[in-house]
C-alpha cells in the first residue's frame, strides 16, 4: 500500500497536465500512487497523459459531473491512508511529499496537514499573507484563527488522513464554486491544522477571476448549511461573514443586486476589517477602478491578495 494517494481531477487541461504530472513524478519521496480522474475531457488531455509511462499513474474516466464528483471518486479509489489533491494546472516542488511525510512523522496524532504555497501572477510570484505565527517553522493552528487573511487550507497543498472524510464527509457536489471552502469549514470545526511555512506548491492566479460572469450565486458556498452552528460559534460566524463579503462583491460586480443586498444584510460588519466594510458599500464603478489599481500594485509587488 502506498503512503500517499495523489488525486488529480482532470477536465480539459491539455496545456498544463503534463507539467503537473511531472511535478509529481519528480518528487524526492517516491512511495505514492497517482489517481487521475478524467471528468469527461473533450480536448487532448488524455493523449498527453498516455505519453507518460509510469505504473504509479492510474487513469479513470467518468462523464462530466464536476470537480467535486471527480475528487470524491479519487477518495473512494485511494489505497493510501494519506490523501493529497493536485489540480491539473497547479505544480508541486520536488520536496512536497517528503516535507509532508516528515511533518506527519513529527505530528503523528494529527490528521490535517497544510503548508504555504506561491501564487504566480503574470508579473510576480509571491507567498500569500497568512494570519499565522511566522516565528516557527511549523505549528498547530485553529482553522478559523489562521484563516482571517489567506485560508490556511488550499486544495493543492494539503494532506488529509482518510479518517477526516469519515468524520466530516467529502466534497459537496451541489456546490460548483468554493466546494473546497465548504469542506475546509467542516474540517475546521472538528480538526486542528498542522501548518508548515515551507513553500511547497505553485498556484497560477487569474487577475480577472473576481469579475467573471460565468456563474450564479446559487453555485457558490451554501451558507444555510451553517446557519445554526454560526449562532453559537463566533469564529465560524466571522469566517462565514468574510466569505459572504467575497460573494457579495462578486454579486455587485455582476449586477446581482438582490443577492448583493441579501448577503450584505447578513454580515455582521464588525467581523470585517475597516477596508472591507468600506468596499462593501463602495459603488461598482469605483470598485472597477480599484481592481485596476490593485492589479498595478500586484504587478509592482506592493500587494499580494485580492480585497484582503
Amino acid at each position: 500500500m502506498p503512503f500517499f494517494s495523489v488525486i488529480i481531477p482532470l477536465y480539459n487541461k491539455e496545456r498544463f497536465v503534463f507539467n503537473t504530472l511531472k511535478s509529481v513524478l519528480n518528487q524526492t519521496f517516491t512511495d505514492y500512487e497517482i489517481i487521475v480522474v478524467n471528468d469527461g475531457s473533450t480536448d487532448h488531455s488524455i493523449s498527453v497523459i498516455e505519453q507518460i509511462n509510469d505504473k504509479r499513474i492510474k487513469l479513470f474516466h467518468q462523464k462530466n459531473q464536476g470537480v467535486s464528483v471527480a475528487r470524491n471518486k479519487g477518495i473512494e479509489l485511494a489505497q493510501a491512508d494519506y490523501i493529497c489533491f493536485l489540480d491539473a494546472d497547479d505544480f508541486w516542488y520536488p520536496h512536497f511529499l517528503q516535507s509532508f511525510y516528515e511533518l506527519i512523522q513529527k505530528y503523528r496524532s494529527y490528521a490535517v496537514f497544510s503548508a504555504a504555497f506561491e501564487v504566480e501572477t503574470k508579473w510576480k510570484t509571491f507567498v500569500p499573507l497568512y494570519s499565522i505565527n511566522a516565528s516557527e517553522k511549523d505549528l498547530v493552528v485553529d482553522f478559523f484563527d489562521a484563516s482571517k487573511k489567506e485560508c490556511v487550507l488550499w486544495t493543492s497543498c494539503v494532506v488529509l488522513h482518510k479518517q477526516v472524510f469519515k468524520q466530516v464527509g467529502t466534497f459537496d457536489p451541489t456546490i460548483r464554486i468554493a466546494q473546497d471552502t465548504d469542506l475546509w469549514i467542516r474540517i475546521g470545526l472538528k480538526f486542528p491544522i498542522v501548518f508548515s511555512w515551507k513553500v511547497l506548491a505553485i498556484h497560477k492566479y487569474d487577475a480577472n477571476s473576481l469579475a467573471k460572469k460565468t456563474d450564479v450565486v446559487q453555485d457558490r458556498l451554501n451558507f444555510k448549511k451553517f446557519e445554526a452552528l454560526e449562532k453559537d460559534n463566533p469564529k465560524l460566524k466571522t469566517y462565514l461573514d468574510l466569505n459572504r463579503y467575497a460573494v457579495a462583491m462578486h454579486c455587485k460586480l455582476n449586477d446581482d443586486q438582490h443577492n448583493y443586498y441579501k448577503l450584505r444584510n447578513e454580515i455582521k460588519l464588525s467581523n470585517l476589517p475597516l477596508r472591507k466594510r468600506i468596499l462593501l458599500y463602495t459603488p461598482k464603478p469605483l470598485i472597477h477602478v480599484l481592481l485596476k489599481v490593485q492589479n498595478l500594485l500586484i504587478r509592482s509587488g506592493l500587494r499580494r491578495s485580492v480585497f484582503k
